[in-house]
């Protein structure tokens, strides 16, 4: 396999994006998605975060936003791990796929979650507000510079904390994605976006500039595994979160 240069960000609209995909694809996707972010512990990165930053107790309480929130399988893996804490986790995830929609709330339903789901273009809508915590996991790179720069100042004005996990651009990422979306999945969806979207990443340092453009004072962005990154933001003029227990 020949590597592409990625010192330069290299983006291409995903098979996923397309309006006209096939429900079924759709579906294989999903569930290959589903199977990439269990490898890579998603959720668990996520909740580690939004324990520490929010300091959330046992009987407390979170209402949490997540952004293109695709099959529910990382919502429904918060859940599931405040639950665990003791934390009870309200959830609205917004995606623009009534599909994915669908079959997240499905997903999400026979586990008796408090998640539901609903149908929104969040590079156009408004955001609703309220919230402790937003969050989105590999979204950022489908968005064009201007689109990331508007989204991330929506979530971050829909609530107190924002947490965004994404890939970012690396040589030896595109390698292994290429590899694992061969290994966890046989869905030609996802063998082809897996790698585009290690070339459609943001590097660390575009991703901080994404931030800085966005009105993100003090954001953190840091490298985590696997070849990823992750964008911590939190109101330091808010008080204290009600979800604190």
């Amino acid at each position: 396999m020949a590597l592409p240069s990625l010192a330069e960000r290299r983006f291409r609209p995903e098979l996923m994006d397309e309006p006209g995909l096939d429900l079924a694809e759709h579906a294989r996707a999903l569930g290959g998605l589903r199977r990439l972010n269990v490898a890579s512990a998603t959720s668990r990165q996520l909740w580690s975060v939004i324990a520490e930053q929010t300091g959330v107790r046992p009987g407390g309480r979170l209402r949490l936003l997540d952004v293109a929130s695709g099959g529910g399988d990382v919502a429904l893996g918060l859940w599931r791990l405040a639950a665990r804490c003791g934390v009870d986790l309200q959830i609205l995830g917004l995606d623009k796929s009534s599909a994915a929609c669908h079959q997240a709330s499905k997903r999400c339903q026979p586990a008796g979650a408090a998640i539901a789901f609903q149908c929104t273009d969040v590079t156009t809508a408004a955001l609703p507000k309220g919230f402790d915590v937003t969050t989105s996991t590999l979204f950022l790179h489908h968005l064009l510079w201007k689109d990331a720069v508007n989204v991330l100042a929506k979530m971050a004005a829909a609530g107190q904390l924002l947490v965004v996990n994404d890939l970012r651009r690396s040589t030896a990422g595109y390698a292994i994605a290429h590899v694992a979306c061969r290994t966890f999945t046989r869905s030609k969806v996802v063998r082809f976006d897996g790698p585009q979207s290690v070339a459609n990443a943001y590097t660390v340092e575009e991703a901080r500039e994404l931030c800085r453009l966005a009105g993100l004072i003090g954001a953190l962005v840091r490298r985590s595994w696997p070849w990823r990154m992750t964008i911590v933001h939190n109101k330091p003029e808010s008080p204290s979160l009600e979800g604190r227990g």
